[in-house]
């Protein structure tokens, strides 16, 4: 049977094309039209721009974005919106000195790498002169992020879990402690931190394989406030806190008033944690030796120093811009005083702080780091295949974010799968870097084994410029 001119699909089609037609003739009509209004527009435009005196024209924010950044603009405005602190989260925006003008050296001919076959040692002892070092099977682990005052249970679950799964440590970070991060994590740091809670009871420490005392980190240090309203529900809870009270962090961990304190202190603390190691942690700063002269006078096991490219959930641009110094600088410095003071070999030394790339990591161990703490990395790997929860209207650290209403919105096991194919691809390169170097233990890599591509880093480093 044919299809007769006046069956619907035969009307529609001639439909469409007649009204295709016309468009095309609108088009047609319309079109030098549409040129001429649009020409004096830009016209009208382009004359005021070259015309208008500076304090009346747009233009004016040309030679303004040349002194003033857009970050520059977006913080006054939200100072201006009602005058108070404001926070910024995941770190400074500056351009610190860093590891990018190092570069591996390896021997193509006076030397041989190793084939793919081989196996590298990839096992690290943290504290080694404790009773019972802390033993992780990768140079990464996943740093301190707070639960309440920054994370979601979720997402400190599905950290644990991925930790667990890479048998490297986790940390528990500043806030309150949370039992089912604990049972979800298999090597367990807990921090002993500056706020009412830090002092941790002595069920918690028992469940820890090391204690880090919190002084300060990359991002922030000194007090801090915390509205309830930011961490209300089951964070306030846990805190000890009651109902509508703000967190507010103290210069020190609770029992410590003043500096004679110290000695005091750890001793009580080596006492409840049983031949674990205590580790501190450290905002690199300018009196860095100072610092850690006094670590060494207290026995600290190992030192966690964060350097400037560390973030923060959340601290103060002053502090984040203004205060401490790079991780490069800071890992040079801690390696060559420790040395000098003969404590290398029995304190170990954790460096944190813009860690990105398996490179990075690597140079880092090769200039004296003996492990890797790492927190940007497997917070944006948490959300990673699960942005389209909250995008485009909400950043995907809103999945992560303990004050946030889409964190139940996190899967925990997609989020786990996430965060160890992270890190284990990025071990994985740095084992491919150790076998081209002809390296099998991380303990082989030294200085001897990078160049540096300007003076300055030659200088700080003591690494041979290229040139």
């Amino acid at each position: 049977m044919g299809i007769t001119i006046t069956s619907p699909l035969w009307l529609f089609l001639l439909l469409t094309l007649l009204a295709l037609q016309l468009f095309l003739v609108l088009i047609l009509i319309i079109k030098p039209f549409l040129r001429y209004v649009t020409g004096k527009q830009i016209s009208a435009a382009v004359g005021r721009l070259l015309s208008d005196k500076y304090t009346q024209n747009l233009m004016e924010l040309l030679p303004a974005g040349k002194r003033i950044s857009p970050l520059n603009i977006l913080e006054i405005g939200l100072r201006a919106q009602n005058g108070q602190i404001i926070t910024r989260p995941l770190g400074s925006p500056k351009q610190f000195p860093g590891f990018t003008n190092l570069v591996f050296a390896p021997r193509l001919m006076s030397g041989l790498s190793l084939p793919e076959s081989a196996l590298v040692h990839k096992q690290v002892t943290i504290g080694p002169k404790a009773k019972r070092p802390l033993v992780i099977n990768i140079p990464i682990m996943i740093s301190g992020m707070a639960y309440g005052i920054a994370l979601s249970e979720e997402a400190k679950r599905a950290l644990a879990r991925a930790a667990k799964i890479l048998q490297t440590a986790t940390c528990s970070g500043e806030g309150p402690f949370l039992p089912e991060e604990r049972a979800e994590a298999g090597k367990y740091v807990l921090q002993i931190s500056r706020w009412a809670w830090g002092a941790r009871n002595q069920e918690q420490i028992n469940s820890a394989d090391m204690l880090e005392v919190q002084m300060g980190q990359g991002a922030d240090m000194g007090a801090v406030r915390v509205e309830a309203v930011e961490f209300q529900g089951r964070a306030q809870e846990l805190s000890g806190l009651a109902p509508g009270e703000p967190a507010i962090s103290f210069p020190a961990p609770p029992g410590i008033q003043q500096q004679r304190d110290w000695p005091g202190f750890v001793k009580d603390l080596r006492k409840k944690a049983n031949g674990i190691p205590i580790a501190l942690k450290l905002m690199a700063a300018g009196h860095l030796e100072d610092d850690l002269a006094a670590a060494l006078e207290l026995g600290f096991d190992a030192i966690v120093l964060d350097g400037a490219q560390g973030g923060s959930h959340g601290s103060t641009p002053i502090k984040q811009d203004d205060f401490g110094i790079p991780t490069l600088i800071a890992l040079i410095r801690a390696e060559r005083y420790l040395k000098s003071q003969g404590k290398r070999d029995q304190v170990s030394l954790i460096i944190a702080g813009g860690f990105f790339t398996p490179g990075d990591c690597l140079k880092a161990i090769a200039l004296g780091a003996d492990a890797i703490d790492m927190a940007t990395v497997p917070l944006l790997a948490l959300a990673h295949g699960q942005a389209g929860k909250v995008i485009p209207w909400e950043p995907p650290t809103t999945l992560v974010f303990y004050d946030s209403p889409a964190k139940n919105k996190l899967n925990i096991n997609q989020a786990t799968t996430s965060i160890v194919n992270t890190i284990t691809s990025m071990v994985l390169e740095m084992e491919e870097g150790m076998r081209a170097l002809g390296k099998t233990s991380w303990k082989e890599l030294n200085p001897d084994d990078l160049v540096a591509l300007d003076s300055f880093t030659a200088e700080v480093t003591g690494v041979k410029r290229v040139y």
